[in-house]
């Protein structure tokens, strides 16, 4: 009896280093902590942090980002989204230059390409590359010490090819007149979009429906993440994100983000917050001198009045998508970078900071094979700090559900010149740019005393008074 315990230990000593073999079992379990659950209040003055775990470090693990998690509190972070950090499909992988690692001959040449962030072959599982399933609870439980939430994307239009989904129920995938399951098509011509490396699954098919949702719960439950950041989510039906938002919410307080501004009725009950992704190219467009202020102006109405008075966005001048495949921050906004950036934050809506903004990141990070940000501070990380600080502190700023107002101020160059105003609780704040590269004289229709809030200085505006901005040149004027 005394060696029947003692195998008996010792294969529970095995089990446990199998899980994790630098963790005990109370840190392998999430600890359920004290941090008030998300909700509007917190998120009316959030920054949103998008976490790239396999570029953020040499190592590209769950650790290495952890131990940064207290000095994103410097930049006013609130949320953090990771982007996929599941294991990726090996079936049908891609290389870079639009190649099938299947066809690359070279075997060391094969190793290097990790595959689509978004090529996912299990969704209950993490990456290994980036660490165990402990490894991520203390990420989690590292970020709610620190007062922040977590959300995961959240990939529920396809899997990859080799997901067990596939082997065991064909079914819940979208087929051809042969029977055989497809990568994901677009509706409008019928052609393939090229995602090559996944498989379209079937939103008919309502067993496939719930597994998903027990699979979105799953995070919540056992790992107690705070929400989701759903890809492509105009693709998916509506319906089905309503009903894995109820099911969810019945868990906990969530914070969903929909990669979508339309179809409006995803903000009916599904998502609180959208992509901004118009806006975004509009701010392109301006920088390199293709569009002006005035069409600032024009698109800010259309928001207005198209989407309801509770529903907002997430303003970006860079993200994964934008970064890997239009270009670097410099290279699409020049010097324009900090005008835009600044406008983000200004704006109605949540600001996004992705992996090595925040160290003036000026290369396109490599999408299917490892890369790393650089981890140099320089003219970036201050100016976040400064702007994240205004948005935490500053009801003027707020941009949620009830966000502060945003009034369009008329200047005597409406083309080049942008001024608007936002006001709540008492507090008022200005955001008054030239949106060109040429040097500009102008008035606007407002005065007062104020502060220039990225200068710390005090600045006194009298009606009808002419102001000289150079090109790019932009103030934050707030109460003194």
């Amino acid at each position: 009896m005394k060696n029947l315990l003692l195998l008996f230990i010792s294969l529970g000593m095995m089990v446990s280093c199998k899980n994790d073999p630098g963790k005990t079992n109370e840190q392998i379990e999430t600890k359920k902590d004290s941090l008030a659950p998300i909700s509007n209040d917190i998120l009316e003055s959030a920054v949103i942090y998008e976490a790239n775990i396999r570029q953020y470090s040499p190592e590209g693990t769950f650790d290495a980002f952890t131990k940064d998690i207290p000095q994103l509190k410097e930049l006013g972070v609130k949320v953090i989204w990771l982007m996929p950090m599941y294991p990726i499909s090996e079936k049908n992988r891609k290389a870079t230059g639009g190649r099938d690692v299947a066809d690359i001959e070279d075997p060391e040449e094969r190793k290097k390409y990790l595959g689509s962030y978004y090529s996912i072959s299990d969704y209950s599982a993490v990456n290994p590359e980036h660490g165990n399933m402990a490894d991520f609870d203390e990420l989690v439980q590292t970020a709610h010490d620190n007062g922040m939430y977590v959300i995961l994307d959240w990939v529920a239009n396809h899997t990859g090819w080799d997901h067990q989904w596939l082997t065991d129920h064909k079914d819940w995938y979208t087929q051809n007149e042969k029977g055989e399951v497809v990568d994901p098509i677009n509706d409008e011509t019928g052609e393939s979009w090229g995602w090559t490396d996944v498989a379209d699954l079937n939103f008919d098919n309502q067993e496939m429906r719930k597994a998903m949702i027990d699979e979105m719960l799953f995070w919540v439950r056992e790992h107690d993440v705070d929400g989701f950041r759903a890809d492509a989510a105009h693709s998916v039906p509506t319906d089905f994100w309503e009903t894995a938002a109820e099911e969810i919410r019945k868990e906990k307080p969530v914070l969903m983000l929909a990669e979508a501004e339309s179809p409006k009725d995803l903000f009916h009950a599904a998502f609180e917050m959208g992509y901004n992704w118009e806006g975004h190219h509009i701010l392109n467009s301006i920088a390199k001198g293709e569009k002006t202020a005035k069409d600032w102006d024009d698109y800010m109405k259309k928001v207005d009045s198209t989407f309801q008075d509770d529903d907002y966005l997430m303003n970006f001048v860079t993200n994964h998508d934008e970064n890997s495949w239009a270009g670097t921050v410099k290279e699409r906004m020049g010097d324009a970078s900090e005008t835009m950036l600044a406008l983000t934050y200004t704006l109605p809506g949540m600001p996004l900071i992705y992996s090595g903004q925040e160290y003036d990141m000026d290369k396109r990070l490599l999408f299917f094979e490892k890369d790393t940000i650089p981890k140099t501070k320089g003219k970036v990380y201050p100016l976040l700090e400064k702007l994240g600080e205004l948005k935490n502190n500053n009801p003027a700023l707020h941009g949620a559900k009830e966000a502060a107002s945003y009034t369009d101020v008329e200047t005597s160059d409406e083309e080049k010149v942008l001024a608007f105003r936002r006001e709540k609780d008492g507090e008022v704040l200005y955001y008054v740019a030239n949106m060109s590269s040429k040097p500009v004289t102008f008035t606007a229709d407002f005065q007062g005393e104020f502060m220039d809030y990225m200068s710390d200085s005090a600045i006194s505006i009298n009606q009808g008074q002419e102001m000289q901005f150079e090109p790019w040149e932009y103030k934050i004027l707030i109460n003194k």
